[in-house]
């Protein structure tokens, strides 16, 4: 009867059915061919239907979890499923405790926690539901609102901005689950809440709710795994889902049928039984085909299984480094050389980034060679230094590394072959240091220095600087060599390095020239030529002093010194061969000079430096010997009655007459001599102001000081002028101190400590050129200050300027308000005192009033 059933069924169904038969047990036979034991996979399930959500039988449901399962099946999975809340499920999977977790929206912030695969697995958006009772139109009907969020997920976060962006204010009740979220608002004890489209279209009406038009955060969800970790699960996902998407009969398209509509009855059609019955005659043939089949698969696995072998084999042997990464850079394929390299089997460097095995710096470097690869599709040949974590292994690689694309072109995967260059790299460090590098000093030779003062030279008509060629010679370094002999010689050359490598920058050349000869290239000095012939100076006087300090050569001490030449830098019409003359006619001059000094080839310079020179030793003699002198300038008020005086200091010198301090003054503070000179002049101005308190019709005025930044910055500034006045005898409420703006920036809370204390001595304060400088009115409220100066630049323009004139009138307004007196520098003529009288100034000094001058004897 079966046969003749069969033999009724009309041809084209037969073929039909042994079609379906095939196809059906093909899969089978393959599993057949190829049975790898089942990976375990641990996977968070959370209850958030129709999405994820836990069957009856304890396996992963909803549209992602039979996604997951048909993946599972094909992939010979097996599955753990660990029931979790959201929150839960998340730290378990960051901790290590599952290995996957369906239903996670990517962010940025995830991804650093978290790896993703490629094609989104659902796409969703958040949207508000509501009570029906409760009115909610638009987003501001959710002002004062009570809104169920889910705990940990971001659209709370998402809400929340976005209620921020329309001001909108609503309480936010964060619940473990959706389904808890829906039963407050059944519960009256949230008005709305908001959940993903999946779950509150399916849920809402079991809660009685009804879905608002307020939609946010569309998001793509995905599976993912922990950082770094089954990276493998994450590209079987991906490729069954690239599939699967694309066809409307898929497992994939299958899921969502069954939970996002109802399914459609279907009626069994009367032939669809001659089908039947040709399908069962078509088993009775593919039984006798499976045989045939297996056999074929069997060997077609062992031809592929050879040619692997082989191609392993290949592989194995090349003496390089060959890999494959995915488009995340996870290693998808390694050779045993990486094997060896990493210390670790194939399987445990599989899914791996670099960042598993190499520094940070080096990890930063193989990604930016990768993106290349990867995002632009080129071809990179780089040299490459890798350096594992603990710095224990160092290599120089020589890398190529190619795109992969598939059939239409698309890049899937990066392939890269490198070659370990480590020992040429040395080899090639060594003949460079031989030939660039003096062997018993380490510092660069003549070759190299030549290269270098080649190089600045022509840097010089783009990088506008000056620089300078010091040749340095050592003092009777033949004697000390014949005498003590060569390696004691040796020696001290290897110590006269080290000493002058402490006195020159990192952007300078320090070369051996030969013998003991040294040569340093300062680079970078001003472009003032005055100013970098100052700089220049001194780095050589450092060298001077360092060098002439005795030596310890084993069990001898040993005396020294050396010559310096100095050939200044600032053309780029300078040659390399004539510089070097300058700077050994320079050091030549320098030994004829009775060595342990420096000469500049330049005579002009040479001028220069020797005058600044000797006008610093004048300085350290004439304060020694009293050569300074004070001058008075009378402050005054409204009315013309001298209210005291500002000391100015003059230098009386012995040959070159009266000097003003803009000559000396610069002078004094680059060789730290203005604090000496700062002392003298408060400790005369002190004694002066003694001589006033003897006179009755003199005990009212004050003089004031200025103070530098050099002097005001020393730690005990403070004690010094009360040691001073107590010293002297002055009255302190009859000394002032002026400050300039720039000394109150450089640090608050040091200057206002100083001035608080200086204060409490009973030491007026005033702030000197007001209105030159940075000083802003929350530091200037706060400074205990008892006058304001203005600067003469604004007096002396005010008539013609009303923009000066507006200026004063804000100082005195400015020192109304913040109880402080107000006097006006540079007053020269009549209608300026008018002028400023007229803006509410009451106080002057000026040439109107006097010229500064040394006081009478009577004083």
């Amino acid at each position: 009867m079966a046969l003749s059933l069969i033999h009724a069924v009309p041809a084209r169904w037969r073929l039909m059915a042994q079609g379906l038969l095939l196809a059906l047990l093909w899969p089978a036979l393959q599993a057949q061919a190829a049975d790898p034991p089942p990976r375990t996979v641990r996977v968070g399930v959370y209850d958030n239907a129709p999405k994820i959500s836990l069957s009856p039988s304890g396996q992963p449901s909803g549209i992602l979890g039979d996604v997951l399962m048909a993946v599972a099946a094909r992939e010979r999975w097996d599955m753990v499923v660990v029931p979790c809340e959201w929150q839960a499920c998340l730290d378990a999977l960051d901790q290590g405790d599952i290995d996957l977790m369906p239903d996670v929206a990517y962010t940025e912030p995830r991804s650093q926690r978290f790896d993703f695969h490629q094609v989104p697995a659902l796409l969703s958006w958040s949207q508000v539901y509501k009570r029906k009772d409760v009115t909610i139109r638009t987003i501001s009907d959710l002002r004062n609102k009570r809104i169920a969020v889910l705990a940990g997920a971001t659209q709370a976060q998402f809400l929340g901005n976005l209620l921020d962006s329309f001001a909108v204010s609503a309480a936010l009740v964060h619940v473990d689950s959706f389904e808890q979220g829906f039963e407050q608002v059944r519960q009256n004890n949230a008005d709305a809440v908001a959940t993903n489209r999946f779950f509150g279209d399916s849920h809402a009406p079991q809660f009685n709710l009804e879905a608002t038009a307020i939609v946010f955060q569309p998001v793509q969800l995905y599976y993912a795994t922990a950082k770094d970790k089954n990276g493998e699960l994450l590209v079987a996902i991906d490729r069954h889902l690239s599939v699967w998407q694309a066809q409307p009969n898929s497992p994939y398209a299958e899921a969502l049928q069954r939970w996002m509509q109802t399914a459609p009855v279907f009626r069994l059609p009367s032939y669809l039984w001659w089908v039947l019955s040709g399908l069962f005659a078509a088993l009775l043939l593919a039984l006798g085909l499976n045989t045939w089949l297996h056999r074929q698969v069997a060997q077609k696995t062992a031809h592929i299984s050879a040619d692997e072998a082989r191609l392993n084999t290949i592989l194995n042997s090349v003496d390089a480094f060959i890999y494959i990464k995915d488009m995340q850079l996870r290693y998808q394929y390694v050779n045993s050389r990486v094997v060896q390299l990493f210390g670790r089997s194939a399987e445990q460097v599989v899914g791996q980034t670099d960042s598993a095995f190499f520094d940070e710096v080096t990890v930063v470097k193989l990604r930016a060679h990768d993106l290349r690869v990867i995002e632009q599709g080129e071809r990179v040949e780089e040299e490459e230094v890798h350096r594992s974590h603990d710095d224990q292994v160092t290599k120089s690689l020589l890398s190529v590394k190619l795109p992969l694309r598939d059939s239409r072109g698309r890049i899937y995967a990066l392939c890269g072959i490198s070659t370990d260059i480590t020992r040429r790299k040395q080899a090639e460090d060594a003949i460079h240091q031989l030939a660039f590098y003096d062997p018993l000093t380490g510092l660069p030779n003549r070759r190299l220095l030549l290269d270098r003062v080649q190089q600045l030279l022509g840097s010089l008509p783009r990088s506008p600087q000056s620089a300078a060629l010091m040749f340095l010679d050592v003092d009777n370094f033949k004697d000390i060599n014949d005498t003590l002999g060569h390696d004691v010689g040796d020696a001290l050359l290897r110590q006269i390095t080290e000493r002058m490598r402490e006195c020159v920058r990192a952007q300078d050349t320090l070369a051996r020239q030969g013998g003991d000869e040294f040569v340093v290239m300062l680079a970078q000095l001003s472009t003032q030529p005055g100013e970098a012939a100052r700089q220049a100076q001194q780095v050589a006087q450092k060298l001077l002093e360092r060098l002439s300090q005795s030596y310890q050569l084993g069990s001898q001490t040993c005396q020294t010194s050396v010559s310096i030449g100095v050939a200044l830098i600032n053309s780029p019409n300078d040659t390399r061969e004539e510089l070097f003359k300058q700077a050994d006619l320079a050091m030549y001059q320098a030994k004829a000079s009775g060595r342990n000094t420096l000469r500049f080839f330049n005579p002009e310079m040479q001028a220069q430096v020797v005058a600044r020179t000797t006008l610093e030793a004048d300085l350290r003699w004439g304060l020694a010997h009293d050569e300074f002198v004070l001058y008075y300038q009378p402050q005054v008020d409204d009315q013309g009655h001298t209210l005291g005086f500002e000391v100015l200091l003059r230098w009386q010198h012995p040959m070159r007459g009266l000097i003003l301090p803009a000559e000396f003054v610069p002078i004094a503070e680059s060789c730290g001599l203005i604090v000496a000179l700062g002392a003298w002049v408060l400790r005369t101005a002190c004694l002066q102001l003694r001589a006033f308190s003897q006179r009755p019709e003199h005990t009212a005025w004050t003089i004031a000081v200025n103070v530098s930044a050099a002097q005001f910055r020393q730690p005990d500034f403070v004690a010094q002028v009360k040691a001073i006045l107590v010293q002297t005898g002055a009255t302190a409420d009859r000394l002032e101190l002026e400050l300039t703006e720039s000394q109150l920036v450089d640090d608050v809370p040091d200057v206002m400590d100083k001035m608080a204390a200086l204060r409490t001595l009973g030491v007026r304060l005033s702030l000197d050129d007001f209105g030159t400088g940075y000083s802003s009115l929350a530091i200037l409220k706060r400074l205990p200050l008892n006058q304001l100066k203005i600067d003469q630049a604004f007096v002396r323009d005010m008539i013609d300027d009303p923009l000066n004139a507006s200026i004063i009138r804000a100082i005195v307004t400015l020192g109304e308000s913040l109880g402080l007196e107000v006097i006006a520098e540079g007053v020269e003529s009549v209608v300026q005192r008018d002028a400023l009288l007229t803006l509410g100034c009451r106080q002057f000094q000026g040439y109107l009033f006097g010229r500064p001058a040394p006081l009478p004897p009577a004083a």
